[in-house]
């Protein structure tokens, strides 16, 4: 390679917008208002320092990577899901591959039983937050109970002086199975439109980003309810019988979305458009060997620990600043 040719990658217009379910990142430590009893030392897990560690370390090494065969940087937005904790996300921001990039962090405790909320992470070089907020996310349980799920986060900046409105998403789960739990997610569907509402009323021209893991395909009836006329699903043409974020059962799905406003498509100076979209899932992150071969390499099964990154790839869209 040329250095001249090399040079023009590194000066670069194109970047990476992230989003990445991180499995369980929870501390050692126990929170008295959380059942975060499965992720402790003494647990049957065996949750200590060394394996948080670990997975720290891995964590940074995967965001670091992702779209930098294209772009030549790390993520300048990364929206994250399953984190405990405001300083889980200092750790991983502060570990080996991310120290140097700068990120700052936008976090609000949720809701969740568990314990576990979505996040950004933004370089402060190209991301400047003017406004963000937490909104609650109201479903019921079959029982009529309430059911407490994350919230969505709501980010308003400049990205390379360009203002734009993120939304991170991490919907209630098909734990007690898809068609049972459709109408809670269909339930958060519902709020983002309320909050695109709320934003285009007064913007009619603003430009959004919803990102998440929605556990629901980009087919399911909670994704079109979100997408409708005036949004843009790049995640559609990514999942096939062979390929996407995340697998159960030998079945692959595309929980993990990146959804934006049409105008990404427009061509204008000093703004960003949409380039394309890609699952990142580079071999080191999945399973080399076996019966579940090419599936995500995760930290544990079960109550197993298997050391990986997470039971998630994470995915990205990559904008070029025209």
């Amino acid at each position: 390679m040329s250095n001249k040719s090399y040079f023009s990658k590194k000066t670069t217009n194109d970047y990476t917008v992230a989003f990445y379910n991180l499995e369980n990142l929870f501390d050692t430590l126990d929170d008295p208002n959380t059942l975060d009893e499965d992720f402790l030392p003494d647990s049957e897990k065996r949750w200590n320092r060394k394996r948080y560690d670990n997975k720290i370390f891995k964590l940074g090494t995967v965001i670091s990577n992702i779209g930098f065969s294209k772009t030549r940087k790390a993520p300048i937005l990364v929206g994250v899901a399953e984190v405990e904790n405001k300083k889980v996300l200092e750790d991983l921001t502060g570990s080996k591959h991310l120290k140097n990039k700068d990120y700052g962090i936008v976090h609000f405790d949720s809701p969740d039983e568990r314990g576990i909320d979505v996040g950004l992470l933004y370089q402060k070089q190209h991301f400047e937050v003017t406004h963000s907020e937490s909104i609650v996310v109201l479903v019921d349980s079959q029982k009529g109970d309430r059911d407490y799920t994350r919230d969505i986060l709501w980010v308003t900046g400049n990205l390379n002086n360009e203002k734009i409105h993120v939304l991170i998403n991490h919907w209630p789960s098909r734990r007690d199975g898809a068609a049972l739990t459709s109408y809670k997610r269909v339930a958060a569907a519902e709020k983002n439109r309320e909050v695109i509402g709320q934003i285009t009323s007064e913007d009619p021209g603003a430009k959004i980003i919803i990102m998440g893991d929605f556990n629901d395909d980009p087919s399911s009836e909670s994704i079109r309810h979100l997408v409708q006329n005036d949004l843009f699903n790049p995640m559609e043409r990514l999942l096939t019988r062979y390929s996407g974020s995340t697998s159960y059962r030998s079945q692959w799905n595309l929980f993990d979305q990146i959804i934006f406003s049409h105008n990404f498509h427009k061509y204008e100076k000093g703004k960003h458009c949409f380039s394309d979209a890609s699952i990142f899932n580079d071999d080191f992150l999945k399973i080399y060997k076996g019966r579940y071969k090419g599936n995500p390499f995760r930290t544990y099964v079960g109550k197993k620990y298997k050391g990986g990154y997470s039971d998630h790839f994470p995915v990205s869209v990559r904008l070029k600043l025209n």
